[in-house]
């Protein structure tokens, strides 16, 4: 690969730069856009709670499913066309999105969209990295890694504010993306180029196998998280068969990658200790991003009664302040600190940021209560996402570095998408558990809770309801508070949970040996991401 010719400078830099970097935020943006629009989306279209979660699954899945094939798809077709057809993909499916009229339609064009959308994070992120001369490359990665960073944070009140302001609703936060998909397409036939590669593989060379086992597994493995507390787990005929699909299809998927001649994923990587390690803490790390920017919006909408605008909102200082900690964990790595103690510092943070979520949440807390706890969650990302890529990357050599950047990447969307499925069914559990636990301390012949009903039924009678309809009233009145409290109580769980598994990782780091990086040598921070 003739890396030197596909430095640019001046205009042309910029634009490919921007290009790149518009493209990576549309993939990331929409991986969190649509969780403020969830509760219009299931009024709209009359789905289930668990169902709408898979509109944010199937573009999760798509992701996985492409990013560690990227690098060898980029091969096959040229970086520019497959780059040039991944955002016609995307834009395409996004306009179907918004034009989608039922549940199903919509979660297959989400699916299609993510698909094209995974190649956008890991292609534009090389093709910044070769436009840059090596002594520029930090710098560059700079830019892409904010993006990265913010990105994530940008979609709750971006997709708040059209909810909230634009007429026609949700299917605008899909429209957005034409104009700026298709400005990219255009950009990229016109100033990207494509290294020259090796040889093709022939069409009878391509590892069609591999290519289904890893879907097969992946999507068996997802749908099992999702529809299994909804369908009694192991008591629904296809969760068992989708069980023992996702373990034989996993079993086959690493025994074709680690025989066949041209695997489509290079599994052989993993051999190397830190690499194993670091996407052991992505995925951790995705399940962390992913699973509370999905759950503080549904929170304070579900819960408090917040408009999209609100819930969004909440969410930007702290990814300013995510912005404002990238440049500074940057330069700490440079100066030589070890990455497991930053880790472990920003994983101390998200515990104490978890802890924090759990003592705040009520059934009414106020807004103000939320700006110091998600600071801290902001300072906690900003500690953790440099150091883990790092880490991962930093004993491995050439080739190996875009390979083990691609597991790292893919195993940060995989944590995100089954920290959104777990966080789903263990909130249906706990929310039955609570709600029952609840009811049975409602004993209709308790003097307090008689009491309380009258006094609520009397309050419906001052507005003129007859005596026998304000009993129901109240009575319902009452069974919304339940419900509301078990709710709230299995936020709480959430956070607790969440908390307690980041707690327990932090010793495991400490363990882990970093690179020792000699006095006034450069990061090499090209395939972080």
């Amino acid at each position: 690969m003739q890396q030197n010719s596909l430095v640019e400078y001046g205009s042309r830099r910029v634009i490919i730069t921007i290009t790149a970097i518009v493209c990576a935020l549309l993939e990331i943006v929409d991986t969190t856009i649509v969780n403020v629009a969830l509760n219009d989306m299931k009024g709209n279209l009359g789905a289930t709670t668990s169902e709408i979660g898979w509109v944010v699954t199937a573009y999760a899945i798509g992701n996985v499913i492409i990013i560690p094939m990227t690098s060898w798809l980029a091969q096959q077709f040229g970086r520019r066309n497959y780059f040039a057809v991944s955002i016609v993909l995307f834009t395409i499916c996004s306009y179907l999105c918004g034009q989608a009229t039922g549940i199903v339609e919509l979660i297959i064009f989400r699916f299609l969209q993510g698909v094209g959308g995974g190649a956008l994070l890991t292609t534009s992120q090389t093709i910044i990295t070769e436009s840059y001369p090596p002594e520029k490359r930090g710098m560059a990665q700079a830019i892409y890694g904010l993006g990265v960073i913010v990105g994530p944070t940008l979609g709750p009140p971006l997709g708040g504010w059209i909810i909230d302001n634009v007429q026609g609703g949700w299917p605008f936060i899909f429209y957005i993306n034409i104009p700026l998909g298709v400005i990219a397409t255009l950009l990229t036939l016109q100033f990207v180029r494509s290294p020259k590669y090796a040889e093709k593989s022939a069409v009878g060379d391509i590892d069609w196998l591999g290519i289904g086992l890893l879907a097969t597994f992946v999507g068996s493995l997802q749908y099992i998280l999702e529809k299994g507390q909804e369908d009694d787990w192991f008591n629904s005929k296809l969760i068992i068969v989708l069980t023992v699909t996702a373990i034989l299809g996993a079993f086959f998927f690493i025994w074709r990658e680690l025989t066949y001649r041209n695997p489509i994923v290079n599994l052989r990587v993993l051999k190397n200790g830190n690499l194993r390690v670091g996407t052991i803490l992505s995925f951790i790390l995705g399940f962390g991003l992913y699973g509370t920017t999905f759950i503080i919006p549904l929170y304070t909408q579900a819960t408090l009664g917040w408009t999209a605008t609100q819930a969004g909102m909440l969410m930007v200082p702290a990814a300013l302040m995510t912005a404002f900690m990238m440049p500074i964990i940057g330069q700490l790595l440079q100066k030589g600190v070890p990455q497991q103690y930053l880790v472990a510092l920003g994983m101390l943070g998200f515990v104490f940021f978890c802890l924090w979520g759990y003592k705040i949440i009520t059934p009414d807390t106020a807004k103000d209560n939320f700006f110091w706890m998600l600071m801290l969650r902001g300072v906690a990302m900003g500690m953790l996402f440099i150091p883990i890529t790092t880490l991962s990357l930093s004993t491995l050599k050439g080739r190996q570095i875009g390979e083990g950047a691609a597991f790292t990447g893919m195993m940060r969307q995989l944590g995100g998408s089954f920290g959104i499925a777990a966080i789903t069914t263990f909130m249906a559990s706990q929310n039955m558990a609570h709600r029952s636990n609840l009811v049975s301390k409602l004993d209709v012949t308790n003097p307090a809770v008689q009491s309380r009903v009258n006094a609520m039924q009397q309050g419906f009678m001052a507005k003129g309801i007859p005596s026998n309809i304000a009993l129901k009233d109240a009575y319902q009145a009452m069974d919304y508070s339940v419900t509301k409290q078990a709710m709230v109580l299995s936020y709480m769980d959430v956070f607790l949970y969440v908390g307690m598994i980041f707690l327990i990782c932090i010793p495991f780091i400490l363990m882990v040996k970093g690179n020792k990086k000699k006095k006034g040598e450069k990061l090499d921070m090209s395939a972080a991401h």
